[in-house]
């Protein structure tokens, strides 16, 4: 047999054939070498070409593959004025565009032009163009496939070996056959003195290099004893069953998702079905809660026949829609409630439905303010049968507005959080447990960083004194609320008492200091990106002289954007989402935007990637919000080994000063309160000594190992 006896199109377009199933697997299952010029280097593109080629590794076939790095701007820059070396660069943006497989298929793929490379069967060269001296990227994109009679089939096209070029975008392909036309043969010897043009460089616009040592080591490692021959059978078999399940609108887990590969994922999933479906997931910011409780449910439906309900609730629009994003990978299209949308009638039938029969199965998303209307809770009262409810950040649902939203018709439910434990709450953490029961999975933020799913990180605390009015202030408040509290008969917080905490606190969190420490440390990172400044939710001041009322959050976004012409913007509650969404997207892309300037809208839950600098004005005494914060910044990105992180401590002195206590149980009291933060991000930086330092300092200056240890004996 030969391409001959193959029904070869002269054009595949990906709207109406699939590429994989229609042209490669049957040809490259007669071939015995393939060439191919594929555009930007990736692990993921080495896995879309491997697609297919069982059958060419069965005839012993051979590949030749030209690829071209991925290069930045900077990258060319720095090779253009001679920074650093071509081949560095070259070689650091390969190695860069190396991603784990995901999955069996992914790492099979791998595996195979791992053998290849071992067997001497697959050769890898880069290209680049080289005009005056200046870099530029090579882009095209051809192959060309021999059988065993030296029949050859070119092609050529926009289809990129990329998972969205082959399975998302629309994309076109041209094919021509030598044993065709004199016309197609024409165009076959075309491509085929091209590529013997590229692979020995001798087109003069393209230079070629041999594929870098250190890639082709990276490559080998995935390498095992066997290669399985039918993994292009088995992957076709699971998508054709995912198509017909796609048109049932129940949950499955995508065959590019492996729970297999993170084994407390999976140990979460199975601890939460042998619980009878109840449960906790007790998880870093980082670690794939969502995908986690996703695979969770998918199992259950699975369980039930695909006979359940299924309501998830988000503490804000923005978390419900990142929510839709990855419901929609696993194969599902929720009803999505919040303001936003017009569902309140879709909603009402979609539970009649349900409750009649009518309807086997369905997915809500809403956020919590949509949950606790009287509207949606009358008709959920009313729901029977198997239904599952999932709580993302759960600790909000221990809040007393919200814990008598818990309805007990539901028989599953999983509450998702990395803070379940609430501060200074114990009956609503309490009501939390006896609701979910317990938790399934403790995977801790030590446990992130240490297992590669959270970035390291760089721990700097930055000391800021009070005003002399300030502390004053501070201290007046301290000891009316002391009275308060001492007058009080009740367990519960008196309300004036909070109302004075609170205001206590903002006189920490705005602390006019802190302005001037910002500008300064701000000078060395004024030309780099991906920054973020948490600010209070209060006021701020220049200096100690300065009256002016303005709002933490615009006194900085000024400093930055108009002192120190850097592109900055606000991320608050009162952007729209849309707005969001490009304000993530510039901050993502570096060039656009530098700088985000945040409140609390990020502390549940809202992705921002590339993180890689972030200064702390303002933090509660709540562990939950600087946990959150935290993992917030620790999230992976390219080229991102490690965070750096300036949290401001504000204590009532300068250290290096002479300044007299005037009240040293307040005074103590405010460095315990920044203490236990300050523990908590010490025990997992890798720079410990500096606050170490820190903390000795401040108890010789307060003579604290004399009056108490390190409980102070307050």
């Amino acid at each position: 047999m030969s391409f001959k006896d193959i029904n070869v199109n002269t054009e595949y377009r990906s709207g109406s054939n699939n590429v994989i199933k229609d042209f490669y697997i049957p040809v490259l299952s007669q071939a015995v070498k393939y060439k191919r010029a594929v555009g930007f280097f990736s692990s993921s593109a080495l896995i879309q070409i491997a697609k297919g080629i069982s059958g060419l590794v069965a005839n012993g076939g051979k590949i030749e593959l030209i690829v071209s790095p991925k290069l930045s701007d900077e990258d060319i820059q720095a090779i253009n004025k001679g920074y650093q070396a071509r081949e560095e660069v070259i070689s650091n943006a390969i190695i860069s565009a190396f991603e784990e497989p995901k999955n069996y298929f992914e790492s099979e793929r791998l595996n195979m032009l791992a053998t290849l490379i071992a067997e001497n069967k697959l050769d890898i060269k880069v290209a680049f163009t080289l005009s005056s001296n200046q870099l530029g990227i090579y882009h095209e994109k051809m192959g060309l496939i021999y059988d065993h009679d030296n029949n050859i089939i070119a092609f050529s096209g926009s289809i990129n070996e990329s998972e969205n070029a082959f399975i998302q975008n629309y994309e076109v392909m041209d094919v021509f056959c030598s044993w065709q036309s004199d016309f197609e043969s024409k165009k076959v010897l075309q491509k085929e003195t091209a590529f013997h043009l590229l692979w020995t460089n001798a087109d003069s616009k393209v230079t070629i290099i041999d594929f870098p040592d250190l890639a082709v080591k990276k490559l080998l490692k995935y390498k095992k004893e066997k290669i399985d021959v039918d993994i292009d059978k088995k992957e076709l078999q699971i998508i054709q069953q995912t198509k017909k399940e796609q048109e049932k609108n129940v949950f499955r887990v995508p065959p590019y998702i492996s729970f297999d590969d993170h084994p407390y994922q999976l140990e979460a999933i199975n601890n939460w079905m042998n619980n009878n479906s109840k449960g906790i997931f007790d998880m870093a910011t980082g670690s794939g809660k969502t995908y986690t409780a996703l695979g969770a449910i998918s199992a259950l439906s699975k369980k039930l026949n695909d006979q359940i309900g299924v309501i998830i609730l988000c503490p804000l629009q923005n978390l419900v829609e990142q929510w839709v994003e990855d419901i929609n990978k696993f194969n599902v299209q929720p009803l999505i409630c919040y303001s936003k949308y017009d569902w309140k009638k879709k909603f009402k039938f979609l539970i009649n439905d349900f409750n009649l029969g009518i309807k086997k199965n369905f997915c809500i998303v809403m956020a919590n303010a949509s949950f606790s209307t009287d509207f949606v809770q009358e008709r959920l009262k009313k729901l029977k049968g198997n239904v599952c409810i999932v709580v993302d950040e759960a600790h909000n649902f221990g809040a007393k507005n919200l814990r008598g939203c818990m309805l007990e018709n539901f028989p599953y439910r999983l509450a998702l959080s990395a803070t379940l434990e609430r501060h200074h709450d114990e009956e609503g953490t309490a009501a939390l447990l006896n609701y979910f029961d317990k938790k399934c999975i403790v995977f801790s933020l030590k446990d992130a960083i240490n297992q590669g799913f959270l970035t390291p990180y760089y721990y700097h605390p930055v000391v800021i004194s009070l005003c002399e009015d300030e502390l004053a202030e501070y201290n007046e408040l301290t000891e009316k609320i002391k009275k308060i509290l001492k007058n009080s008969k009740n367990d519960e917080l008196p309300e004036i008492a909070e109302t004075l905490l609170i205001k206590r606190s903002r006189i920490i969190s705005g602390a006019r200091n802190k302005i001037q420490a910002l500008r300064e440390l701000m000078q060395d990172y004024k030309n780099d990106n991906n920054i973020l400044v948490y600010c209070g939710a209060t006021k701020a001041f220049d200096s100690c002289d300065d009256e002016s009322d303005i709002r933490q959050i615009e006194k900085v976004v000024d400093i930055m954007g108009n002192e120190l012409g850097m592109r900055v913007s606000m991320f608050t509650s009162k952007e729209s989402p849309q707005e969001r969404e490009r304000i993530k997207k510039s901050f993502a892309e570096g060039d656009l935007l530098q700088a985000l300037v945040a409140i609390k809208c990020l502390d549940e839950g809202i992705n921002i990637p590339g993180i890689k600098t972030a200064f702390i004005l303002a933090s509660s005494t709540n562990p939950k919000e600087y946990i959150q914060r935290r993992g917030r910044v620790l999230r992976k990105s390219n080229k991102k080994h490690f965070a750096k992180i300036y949290d401001f401590i504000t204590l009532p002195h300068n250290l290096d000063s002479n300044e007299k206590i005037t009240n040293l149980n307040s005074e103590i009291s405010l460095f315990k309160r920044e203490k236990e933060r300050l523990d908590d991000f010490i025990e997992l930086c890798e720079n410990p000594s500096e606050s170490v330092r820190l903390v000795e300092k401040i108890e010789e200056y307060y003579n604290l190992n004399y009056i108490g240890g390190n409980d102070y004996g307050f």
